[in-house]
């Protein structure tokens, strides 16, 4: 299937801000897993999944450095259904932390091969997409108001016909 992407080249975002933004929202997740612990985790799961449809696609980390998650079809914030899609890479494992002692293990033997592909692929990827990103059809950009531009755009992202310029 041919897509017609919203960018044709994706807005370049500083990957270590990216990555920044990221760690602020998993710092959240592990204090609320820490202090609120067994119901924590729980809250955590919760926050992880939703946090990039919050705040227009801004989750608290991402608020702080200056990003927005955009939808690739259509430009608009990214949805709570792309949010969880996209933070699937970090809310498997920390399912499997709500066992005590064995499923701690397994969330650690699992997520850190994940988290060790997400960052891979969000340094080679030419697209500056993480694994996150390229399931769910989301980017990051700048929230520096070139998405007013991008939403006023005449053409259909599926419209063959339409002339992307």
């Amino acid at each position: 299937m041919d897509r017609k992407y919203l960018l044709k080249s994706p807005i370049k975002v500083a990957r270590l801000s990216r990555l920044i933004a990221k760690g602020i929202d998993l710092f959240i997740a592990l204090i609320l897993s820490v202090f609120f612990y067994p119901v924590g985790i729980i809250l955590a799961l919760f926050y992880v999944g939703i946090a990039d449809s919050l705040q227009n696609g801004q989750s608290v980390g991402k608020k702080f450095m200056g990003f927005a998650v955009i939808s690739l079809e259509d430009g608009k914030p990214c949805t709570l259904k792309q949010s969880v899609i996209r933070n699937l890479p970090f809310l498997v494992p920390l399912f499997f932390a709500i066992v005590p002692i064995w499923g701690w293990i397994f969330a650690f033997l699992l997520g850190i091969p994940l988290l060790i592909l997400e960052i891979y692929l969000l340094h080679k990827l030419d697209s500056g997409h993480r694994l996150g990103d390229v399931m769910a059809d989301t980017s990051v950009m700048a929230n520096d108001g070139s998405g007013e531009q991008i939403k006023k755009r005449k053409d259909s992202w599926f419209d063959p016909d339409s002339q992307m310029t």
